[in-house]
């Protein structure tokens, strides 16, 4: 299944359906949920990092039980905004993923996504290090797909980028 870029996910969602977003870590798999208006996002959870195929049948799960139809995946590009070998891994993966899940599949930019949550879990929440170990993952997979649903809203008629 090709990936798709914001638009054209939003246009192959059925209405009603949800999007899983997803922070794929080295360890964990930060996962997030949009309401159904695709709205807001939601931290949901972690899933420990393991092989794709057990990975897959988790992701397939949830999105069942919570009536997500499509997946938003942080894409890892440099800082500069090159697309390097942790991007290409990631998009790798995200196509495995949205193959074996039959889920129709976008990449949203996550450079310093993780950054973000830790210091607002530092600097507003003051949260320790242990703490914060236990739910970057997936407030960074809420930050990631957040952006991905801000950017790719319609703008109601007569507003413009200005």
């Amino acid at each position: 299944m090709p990936l798709f870029n914001m638009p054209q996910l939003r246009a192959v969602l059925p209405a009603g359906q949800r999007m899983l977003g997803i922070d794929p870590g080295a360890r964990t798999i930060g996962l997030a949920l949009s309401d159904v208006s695709l709205m807001l996002a939601t931290p949901y959870g972690s899933l420990r990092r393991g092989k794709l195929a057990a990975n897959a049948v988790e992701v397939a799960r949830i999105a069942t039980r919570e009536g997500a139809g499509a997946l938003v995946c942080g894409l890892p590009l440099s800082l500069d905004g090159s697309f390097g070998p942790a991007a290409q891994r990631a998009r790798d993966w995200m196509l495995a993923l949205s193959e074996r899940t039959g889920l129709p599949a976008a990449m949203w930019d996550e450079r310093l996504s993780s950054s973000a949550v830790n210091r607002f879990l530092v600097a507003d929440l003051d949260m320790t290090r242990n703490r914060r170990a236990e739910i970057v993952d997936k407030l960074a997979a809420a930050y990631i797909l957040q952006a991905a649903l801000d950017a790719s809203r319609a703008k109601p008629a007569g507003v413009s980028d200005d």
